[in-house]
């Protein structure tokens, strides 16, 4: 795999919370952002998905933080950045073809929906196209990981879910609670994804996935966003890039190698991985893996395994009457 062939995806970063807590970012080259479009383009990022995550900072979440950061991405990333939209399954085939970067969009918790469907149907006309339930505690849909009481979905978090398997939606368990994982297993008619989240094996972390949890996406043809969050790569908080490899040997024991991929969660975090500091490491990150494994493997993390998922599972353009 020459340094030209080499593409990645990402599924998670935080740069829209940052954008809009300080307006004055510029997206295309600002290093207060660990994504920009000049580090993506370092990296050989081809595809990166910008999620929607309301901060605290912020008070009680609201519907119109969650239009203002779609604002952000709108102007800022793919204005300003010049980064095309993945919207729809027939778009999939474009990317990576070229030396455009693509972006996507994610919502990291419900919470900003306030229990409106409506607000939810918003989201996906307006190009949202997965769903992380919960951060880490409870909302009006379900328990987060974090929340002790370990509850399922609400009646208005399993009509969410309906909802989404009617309008194509798809869904993100990274923060959701041990309970509603299991639940969403049996409620979820697509197989969904866990977009930054490790191995609870190597890093016993309560945002990590259990073995039988792995399993369990592995089993739907579900895919794992390897993070670079360093308390869940090791514990003690301070990690390498290299110590990523445990969390991947570790997955392809149970069978899961055609399920991982990265979500690295730049922009969401105040402390880095060593060597994987920002999205222009990737390419560097890419040279590590090559010398560990094999390079159709290899391959297939980067790139091939999230792209796939996606052709088989984003809902297709609507054909113009």
């Amino acid at each position: 795999m020459g340094v030209g062939e080499r593409k990645i995806v990402d599924f998670h970063c935080d740069a829209l919370s940052k954008m809009q807590e300080m307006p004055d970012i510029v997206f295309k080259d600002d290093h207060r952002l660990d994504v920009t479009a000049e580090r993506m383009a370092e990296g050989k990022v081809a595809l990166q998905c910008f999620a929607i995550y309301l901060s605290s900072k912020r008070g009680r979440p609201r519907f119109e933080d969650v239009l203002g950061q779609i604002d952000h991405y709108r102007s800022g990333v793919l204005g300003l950045g010049g980064l095309q939209w993945l919207r729809w399954r027939e778009e999939t085939t474009n990317i990576g073809k070229d030396a455009l970067s693509w972006g996507m969009l994610s919502l990291e918790g419900v919470d900003g929906l306030e229990g409106n469907l409506f607000y939810a149907q918003l989201c996906f006309e307006l190009g949202v196209r997965f769903m992380g339930v919960t951060w880490n505690y409870a909302n009006w849909a379900a328990d987060g990981v974090l929340e002790q009481r370990n509850g399922g979905f609400t009646e208005k978090g399993r009509k969410l879910v309906e909802w989404c398997n009617e309008s194509g939606m798809l869904l993100d368990v990274s923060h959701l609670s041990s309970a509603g994982f299991w639940e969403l297993t049996e409620l979820s008619k697509r197989p969904f994804i866990a977009s930054h989240s490790n191995a609870a094996a190597i890093c016993n972390h309560p945002r990590n996935l259990t073995d039988e949890q792995i399993s369990a996406l592995i089993a739907m043809d579900g895919r794992i966003g390897l993070t670079f969050v360093p308390w869940f790569v090791r514990e003690g908080g301070e990690a390498t890039s290299e110590e990523l490899f445990g969390h991947i040997e570790h997955i392809c024991s149970l069978g899961g190698e055609k399920q991982i991929m990265f979500g690295s969660d730049f922009d969401g975090i105040d402390a880095w991985v060593k060597g994987l500091e920002h999205s222009g490491k990737y390419s560097d990150f890419a040279e590590q893996l090559l010398r560990h494994f094999p390079e159709a493997f290899v391959k297939g993390w980067l790139f091939d395994n999230a792209i796939t998922y996606l052709k088989c599972h984003l809902p297709s353009k609507p054909v113009q009457s």
